[in-house]
């Protein structure tokens, strides 16, 4: 009876615990990436409904609408609790695909265009409200490692289209609109399922919680290779119907092993918090509690006085100078206006609209340019999966990496997006002056990039202005980024591209009318319009430039210290209780 009551406080002592709730963000996070699979499921949408190719454009448009506006999502969090937030994002995520499946099978009337486009952008929105949720809540619950933290959960979204593709193909076979009903339920019941695990809880201190960072980073750099190889053996050899079983139960082995992480984990902290404490033990949980209250007192004093002056301050100006004038220090928390009408913000807004802007650019390009450089279709295929794996590595890479360069040696998370942006130079200038394989390169440079830039423009907001209001800011940071892409690709490329093609044409005497579909075949057919990317993402890296020597000091200092100091206090108080509890 003794070691069942036991195994039971157990059990909900994990289920309630941080490692828990961010084992299920992992999952949502994992589940949140359909927007990845456009391409495999459009062509079925196109030849249901009879749409043409500048229709179905139409419809990806609305996709990544959706899939970049979720400045909604961060507001309601901001008044509402995480379980909500889920709920809601996991509704909207059902009503919008299950809606296109039933469209697309012939359930329901064949809907008009503008309804279609409603649904994709309602279900592709639906992925902000798990951002949210997950990734916000997993930030404040450990945020003296959040570079980590938003590179691991953003590399598990970057996984996702890989992950639902082995599962669609295991569950459903072959059949691409089967795949959006997959899109539809799995996500909605992943949140319902984890929605009360999910909640922002006390930060506490663990020693080793850095090296189970690590270990989840391993698990997704296994799976992460393991699903490329899968894809690459799919495109050469026919499997049949239970190897695809095999390899997606494989999959989410891998994806379900943090949690035997973090099982071991929490067994160590629950011994250590039914360990009866020495008299030693409690003179030194009574010292840190002395120091937590004498601490506590000097931060009411502060706010105190801060109050006091902002009242002054009231009477003598109008409101908006707090706004302009009366912004708190780096790395305290801003109001939404303080951040979003800051200078820093700003030469963010231009970074990340020039960076997220020429990378999406050329990710939504990258089969044109193979086709017309003339590599064949397989090729092409393989130039996806590149740019999907090392998206992958980018993000796990500027998050961890960025990380450990911060805590170690005081690297500012700005100069490495200035480094990013210069890479992403380098590979825009690849496809720009192209030679033989240099677009194997270029997807893996650009990739990477691309990757590499939303968990550090996650990670300077969070820093810069603090996690009060960070649902809201983070995704008002990323609103760049649809700008970018609409601005660059369909005002810059895709014009130049089609005046390329046009005299194509007139050097073969024909004219367009005369042809259905507008093709440009040579090297020429993209220069122009990338040598323009490669010079936009330059200017960009110079704007980060600026916000390198505007945080110089910022970056000098310990940003991480009153995180430490409230994880002390909290396991000062928890020890306190403990004792208490056994005396």
């Amino acid at each position: 009876m003794g070691k069942g009551h036991e195994i039971l406080q157990f059990t909900n002592h994990v289920v309630q615990g941080r490692w828990f709730s961010l084992f299920a963000s992992f999952l949502i996070m994992a589940g949140a990436g359909a927007t990845y699979l456009f391409g495999t499921y459009s062509k079925e949408i196109k030849a249901s409904l009879g749409y043409d190719q500048t229709t179905l454009n139409l419809l990806g448009f609305f996709k990544d609408l959706g899939a970049n506006v979720g400045v909604f999502s961060g507001l309601l969090a901001e008044i509402t609790p995480t379980w909500f937030v889920l709920l809601v994002g996991a509704a909207m995520n059902f009503t919008g695909y299950f809606m296109i499946w039933l469209s697309v099978v012939g359930k329901v009337p064949k809907p008009k265009v503008w309804l279609m486009c409603m649904y994709i952008c309602l279900g592709a929105n639906s992925q902000n409200f798990a951002n949210t949720g997950a990734l916000v809540t997993s930030v404040r619950n450990f945020p003296e490692s959040r570079g980590n933290m938003i590179g691991l959960l953003k590399g598990f979204t970057g996984l996702s289209g890989a992950i639902m593709t082995q599962l669609y193909l295991a569950v459903y076979g072959n059949d691409a609109k089967s795949l959006i009903l997959l899109i539809a339920w799995l996500p909605a019941a992943i949140s319902v399922i984890f929605v009360y695990t999910i909640r922002e809880m006390r930060v506490v201190k663990q020693p080793n919680q850095l090296r189970i960072f690590y270990y989840c980073l391993a698990i997704a750099i296994v799976l992460a290779l393991f699903l490329m190889v899968m894809t690459l053996v799919e495109k050469a050899i026919q499997f049949s119907h239970a190897v695809y079983v095999v390899t997606a139960t494989v999959a989410c082995a891998l994806l379900f092993l943090p949690l035997l992480v973090f099982i071991r984990e929490e067994l160590g902290v629950f011994r250590r918090k039914n360990l009866p404490i020495d008299p030693p033990q409690v003179v030194v949980v009574l010292e840190k509690e002395a120091k937590s209250i004498a601490s506590k007192i000097k931060k009411e004093e502060k706010s105190i006085t801060s109050e006091i002056k902002k009242e002054e301050n009231n009477l003598k100006c109008f409101w908006f100078n707090d706004i302009f004038f009366n912004k708190p220090e780096r790395g305290e928390d801003y109001s939404i206006l303080q951040a979003l009408l800051s200078t820093d913000m700003l030469i963010l807004f231009v970074a990340t609209f020039c960076g997220l802007g020429t990378s999406l650019t050329a990710v939504d390009n990258l089969g044109q340019i193979g086709e017309s450089l003339g590599y064949p279709t397989t090729t092409i295929k393989s130039f996806v999966s590149l740019l999907s794996i090392w998206n992958f590595f980018g993000r796990i890479f500027s998050g961890f990496v960025s990380e450990t360069l911060l805590v170690k040696y005081k690297f500012p998370r700005t100069l490495m997006m200035t480094l990013v942006l210069l890479l992403s130079c380098i590979g825009l200038l690849l496809i720009a002056f192209p030679f033989p394989g240099s677009v194997y390169v270029a997807s893996v440079i650009i990739g990477f990039s691309f990757g590499a830039q939303l968990p550090l423009l996650f990670s300077i907001i969070s820093e810069l202005f603090g996690l009060k209001y960070y649902s809201t800011l983070f995704n008002c940071g990323q609103l760049a980024s649809p700008l970018g892409s609409y601005i660059l690709n369909v005002k810059v490329t895709g014009p130049l591209y089609d005046r390329e093609a046009l005299k194509d044409l007139a050097k073969k005497g024909l004219t367009r009318s005369s042809v259905k579909e507008l093709t440009c075949m040579g090297n020429q057919c993209y220069r122009q319009a990338f040598i323009i990317l490669a010079s936009v993402a330059f200017f960009g890296s110079l704007a980060s430039l600026i916000l390198v020597a505007r945080t110089r000091n910022f970056y000098k200092g310990d940003i991480y210290k009153k995180f430490r100091e409230q994880a002390e206090a909290t396991e000062a108080e928890m020890a306190s209780t403990n004792n208490n509890r056994i005396h």
